[in-house]
């Protein structure tokens, strides 16, 4: 009950009580007056201090000296839960006297009213404050602190990452108040910043006693894509994933698992910047110091392919033991290929040691060793003039690279591709990955190359061509390309033929063009070089030539025959004999006609 701040009346007529005379002496105003001004004097819309005289489990009854106690929902007391009956609490007085004459008090009104007067002093006086965690949000969390909501991110939790925020929701926690921003009314408050001083000073006092070489106890802390952190009791200490094992890894995930306790090796540490590098392979025996010391070059070994890269493949021949297949000892072949071609990550095979240097811890290795060389025997296999189908490899300006098995190439001139066609390009013949016939020509074995011809399957027609196509022979031929030299002319049985401009025009005196089909004359055939030199022109300028020189002729004879009888007559007269007769006679008979 509240105590009345005022003494007993003195004078109080107790008869009159006991007669039912409520008054006494002094009248009931009086009496009503004496008891208002034993309470305190409130205000709607104030602040003021109470106690807690009663809590349960939903409400706790605040005493503030009125004549009635106010009752505030647990609720705005969930930021602190230490709160027990006795402790002195603001309060907001909303009412003192609702519909059922019950004083209305608000805890959370009341502490928002000053709360950022609090929050200023707080950051000021790097004051040490506790909130309730209500939520999760993007990035962190957030807190009630005197009934703002201010925002905890996730770094600032704890020292340490945290990897289920949720076990947090529902909390109370001393904060530091870290920034304020007074226009947006942002408030970010930090759990971290309470515990990073002790720990600043733990982890000195750990620094200064490591050494080199030093094997500690730790635990896995996080595990990122480059290593693992490692808790030292205090400070944290990082193994890169290449010291976590000798051989290789791709994900420090495969080796350790967080929150494993597990040794550690020191193996370097800085004073100032407070990082320590750790190491967990150097706890175990170097792989190579355990390799079969009879192992020799020339050996065989088998072992899976754990990196590809284009120049080759590495082969784990024993757990941290690896050799280098380059790409060319991959194949006999000798095409410019990547690695990816022979071999894939994962792959199970047998290699021969080509070199090895336990002292370097380097090996190399080969897979094609494995395989007979085709160029051993290649004058038995791939004798000249011998027929194999190849494969199409490469194109160049000046031929096909073709490849008849793995490891044996070779090159088809562009002269020998054809004996008719013209070809300016491979592209125009044939395809690359085509099957295509040959014979071989040549053999280079020194350079492991073979000359390889395509024509020479077929006999050489320019043998057939020299009876058909004599010179001034005329033939029909179809214009199948003009050119700035001239025309190249299509003629039967597919051999082609060049005629030159000046030998392409017409007797109507235009020019030929492409797809006209005319008549040509052979005017020069070169069989080596496969040449057929063409003309239309001749062929009318001949008989026109030949038409002249038949009049040319004509002419001279009858001018020979009006001259013959004049210069007999010129001639003295001789002594005619049988023979002049029958000459005369002849004559006259031809002149007659």
């Amino acid at each position: 009950m509240t105590e009345l701040k005022n003494s007993p009346v003195e004078d109080f007529d107790w008869d009159a009580y006991e007669n039912g005379e409520t008054t006494g002496e002094k009248s009931r105003q009086e009496l009503t007056n004496a008891y208002e001004e034993s309470l305190n004097s409130i205000k709607d819309k104030e602040v003021i201090e109470g106690t807690i005289i009663a809590l349960n489990k939903r409400e706790a009854v605040v005493n503030i000296d009125y004549k009635s106690d106010g009752i505030i929902p647990m609720s705005e007391f969930r930021y602190n839960p230490d709160i027990k009956v006795g402790d002195k609490v603001e309060v907001f007085i909303e009412n003192q006297e609702d519909r059922k004459g019950q004083l209305i008090l608000s805890h959370k009104k009341a502490r928002a009213s000053r709360s950022w007067e609090r929050i200023n002093a707080a950051l000021e006086n790097n004051e040490i404050i506790k909130g309730y965690i209500k939520c999760r949000t993007k990035g962190g969390m957030i807190v009630d602190v005197f009934g703002i909501e201010a925002f905890l991110p996730g770094s600032q939790i704890d020292v340490k990452p945290i990897r289920d925020y949720d076990v947090f929701v529902g909390k109370t926690m001393e904060f530091k108040v870290v920034k304020i921003n007074e226009e947006f009314k942002n408030v970010v408050v930090s759990h971290k910043a309470l515990i990073e001083a002790e720990l600043e000073q733990q982890k000195r006092d750990i620094i200064s006693k490591l050494e080199k070489g030093q094997v500690l106890e730790g635990t896995v802390k996080n595990i990122t894509s480059y290593g693992v952190f490692i808790d030292l009791g205090g400070v944290d200490g990082l193994i890169h994933i290449t010291d976590l094992s000798w051989g290789r890894v791709k994900h420090p995930s495969e080796v350790v698992e967080l929150d494993q306790k597990l040794n550690v090796v020191i193996l370097d540490f800085d004073n100032e910047k407070k990082r320590i590098a750790l190491g967990l392979k150097q706890l175990q025996p170097h792989p190579w110091d355990a390799l079969d010391p009879e192992l020799k070059v020339g050996d065989k070994v088998k072992g899976k392919v754990v990196v590809m890269a284009d120049y080759g493949a590495f082969l784990e021949v024993a757990p941290g033991v690896e050799g280098l297949i380059h790409v060319s000892e991959m194949s006999w072949s000798q095409h410019l290929r990547s690695a990816q071609d022979f071999l894939k990550e994962g792959d199970e095979v047998e290699a021969v040691v080509l070199t090895l240097d336990r002292a370097e811890r380097k090996m190399s290795l080969g897979i094609k060793q494995l395989k007979k060389d085709p160029w051993e025997d290649i004058e038995t296999k791939y004798a000249v003039g011998s027929r194999h189908t190849a494969k199409v490899r490469n194109f160049t300006n000046f031929g096909v690279f073709v490849e008849i098995e793995e490891g044996v190439d070779g090159l088809i001139h562009i002269s020998d591709l054809s004996w008719t066609k013209k070809i300016k390009h491979p592209s125009e013949f044939t395809q690359i990955g085509a099957d295509i016939e040959v014979e071989v020509l040549q053999i280079d074995k020194e350079n492991r190359r073979l000359s390889l011809g395509h024509k020479q399957l077929e006999e050489n027609p320019w043998d057939v061509f020299e009876t058909v196509f004599t010179v001034g022979s005329v033939h029909e031929g179809t214009i199948i390309e003009m050119l700035d030299k001239g025309a190249v002319v299509a003629l039967p049985y597919g051999v082609e033929g060049f005629a030159t401009p000046k030998h392409l025009v017409k007797e109507d005196g235009t020019t030929a063009k492409v797809d006209e089909k005319l008549n040509f004359k052979v005017i020069e055939f070169n069989k080596d070089s496969k040449r057929i030199i063409l003309s239309h022109s001749r062929i009318f300028e001949d008989e026109a030539r030949a038409e002249k020189n038949a009049e040319r002729k004509a002419k001279r004879t009858v001018k020979k025959q009006e001259e013959a009888p004049a210069a007999a007559a010129a001639t003295p007269l001789e002594r005619t004999t049988l023979g002049d007769l029958e000459a005369l006679a002849a004559l006259k008979e031809k002149l007659s006609k």
